[in-house]
């Protein structure tokens, strides 16, 4: 069972776009959901994180700029980036955490969305 994440693309430096990221119904009792990101010759980065309760808590790279919000009826997260740098480049991952562990499994990944900005 995977999330599905889509939104990415390619937009200029000082650009926006809205990453998506759907869980299924067969996946409920999110607690928490996350957005990660991977640079080519990087390793993985949290981008930012919400709670059930709409906590969220951005990384300092992306704080001001991004702004994670999430549709509990629909089971769907959205995180909108502003003024897109060229740093920003990476292919963007969603995560759910799930309330409780069903056959060992907790954590829930979407499959990668490319988000390239251009200078």
């Amino acid at each position: 069972v995977q999330l599905q994440a889509s939104g990415g693309g390619l937009v200029q430096a000082g650009g926006s776009l809205r990453l998506s990221c759907a869980a299924p119904g067969s996946i409920f009792a999110i607690k928490a959901w996350a957005w990660y990101r991977q640079a080519p010759g990087s390793q993985r980065e949290l981008v930012a994180t919400i709670t059930l309760t709409g906590t969220t808590n951005y990384a300092d790279s992306v704080k001001g700029r991004f702004t994670l919000s999430k549709d509990d009826a629909e089971n769907t997260v959205y995180l909108q980036m502003n003024s897109l740098k060229p740093e920003d480049t990476a292919v963007y991952y969603c995560k759910a955490r799930r309330a409780v562990v069903v056959a060992g499994q907790s954590d829930y990944w979407g499959q990668g969305t490319l988000v390239t900005v251009s200078s």
